[in-house]
């Protein structure tokens, strides 16, 4: 993916914005955000037309991926 789609960086440190979260996210990662909301941007993900998503690796080690109005810089 080209990264001029986003303003984000592979390597960035973001958070997850809580807030913004849609209805998409198990119950079992909303609890594991909830203690700790941040991660490392480790790739791009193409959606359907909805915007740029990015794959976040969280501190616990896990891999998770969001829509980019979902994440906000660390």
């Amino acid at each position: 993916m080209n990264q001029g789609a986003t303003s984000l960086r592979i390597g960035s440190k973001v958070r997850v914005d809580l807030s913004t979260l849609r209805d998409r996210i198990p119950t079992n990662l909303v609890k594991k955000l909830e203690e700790n909301p941040r991660g490392t941007l480790i790739d791009y993900k193409m959606t359907d037309g909805q915007g740029v998503g990015v794959v976040l690796e969280l501190n616990d080690g896990s891999k998770s991926w969001f829509f980019e109005d979902e994440i906000a810089r660390a």
